[in-house]
């Protein structure tokens, strides 16, 4: 993750200083997340049929090939805007592949036990990656260039390819758990596991909360924080961008590791809800910040709150589904979870072209606290649904 982060720090801000279009950062997350959207449920059902591990691989062997091709880009400066176009896309396809093998695997590794406690670590070293990225992303920036910088980040990948060759995990390795032999079929699939778990109220409620929080929020600010680093007066690509890039990223590790250090907030339906709610309005704080200290306190609380809410929601559903088909649930969960980010483009990204960055994240925010409140009043009015 901290090499994927240190990619989107060079990348965002060349494209940024070639083309100077809000439009293409909105596209920069439509492409990242519209795979995830259409193709989420099937990469889920290949994690349950062959081997997560290599699925992982190959993921990571496309976002080699992504950083390596943006360096050759940037070293001959002959980056147009159809190249960018597609290693966007390419990106959003390495993501796709590799996302739903990857919570199979956390499972596999610490059983059904402790699910929650591994869910909530493997989230704060997703955001200890996010938070070296950009320290490491700008340093090299500045020190090698962006050329130099983004190829020297195709080596960061290498340790986890390299550790998940013999790792001792993987369908060869479950006891007690019969493999999946179906073969990945169409659209039907998709039906009949949307209906096998619409009677678990758990599940459902928290596949739509992560939906409409991927749809109105999801990463939509991020490839807008140049612009958003030029308003509070810090428009320059050194320390200050990348404290502003990290600032999230450093309150989802500390609440990571204070949940974890103090064995916090178990996973529960209505916490999760008032975890988003509080969430929401430190996005629309944000949103109005005209100072830049005040926006980095802001932040960490977005982060902090994101990490709490999220990795709850997603151990609910990984304890609710059914083992038999575990990774149908979870890919129909990051269909709702990262796919609707696909739309966080147009909200924010797209939107903020019209009516300026700052109003679209916080109507965006808005829209979405009234949404979560609905969630809310809705569990609250059927307690049995709130069960842990």
């Amino acid at each position: 993750m901290m090499a994927d982060s240190v990619e989107h720090v060079i990348s965002y801000w060349m494209l940024f200083e070639k083309f100077e279009s809000p439009a293409l950062g909105g596209f920069a997350v439509i492409s990242h997340w519209l795979p995830f959207l259409l193709l989420s449920f099937w990469s889920g059902k290949l994690a349950d049929r062959f081997d997560p591990r290599r699925l992982i691989q190959i993921g990571m062997g496309l976002f080699i090939g992504v950083s390596a091709a943006w360096g050759f880009l940037f070293l001959f400066d002959v980056l147009e805007m159809w190249h960018a176009i597609v290693l966007l896309i390419v990106h959003g396809l390495a993501g796709v592949l590799w996302a739903p093998a990857t919570q199979l695997l956390v499972h596999d590794i610490v059983g059904h036990e402790q699910l929650h406690s591994a869910i909530r670590l493997n989230a704060t070293a997703r955001y200890l990656g996010l938070l070296g990225g950009p320290a490491v992303g700008s340093g090299l920036l500045l020190w090698l260039g962006p050329a130099n910088g983004i190829l020297v980040n195709v080596l960061i990948y290498l340790p986890l390819v390299l550790w998940l060759w013999k790792a001792p995990y993987g369908p060869r390795f479950r006891t007690g758990e019969p493999r999946p032999t179906r073969s990945v079929k169409g659209l039907e699939d998709l039906v009949a596991t949307a209906r096998a778990i619409a009677d678990n109220p758990v599940l459902v409620t928290m596949t739509v909360l992560a939906g409409t929080a991927a749809f109105f929020i999801g990463n939509g600010y991020h490839p807008q924080m140049p612009e958003f680093a030029y308003d509070l007066g810090h428009g320059d690509p050194g320390l200050t961008y990348g404290l502003l890039l990290s600032a999230d990223a450093a309150g989802a590790l500390t609440a990571g590791l204070v949940l974890e250090s103090r064995n916090l907030l178990h996973a529960n339906a209505r916490t999760a809800l008032l975890l988003a709610i509080f969430w929401c309005c430190a996005l629309i704080a944000f949103a109005a910040a005209a100072s830049y200290p005040l926006a980095l306190m802001l932040l960490f609380c977005v982060g902090f709150l994101e990490l709490s809410f999220f990795a709850m929601a997603q151990t609910l559903v990984q304890l609710e589904a059914p083992h038999e088909i575990r990774g149908r649930v979870i890919g129909l969960f990051n269909m709702s979870s990262l796919g609707m980010r696909t739309f966080s483009g147009i909200t924010i990204g797209m939107a903020g072209g019209l009516i300026g960055i700052h109003g679209s994240l916080a109507v965006s925010a808005a829209v979405l606290l009234a949404i979560v409140v609905a969630l809310f009043v809705r569990l609250a009015r059927a307690p049995a649904a709130a069960r842990p």
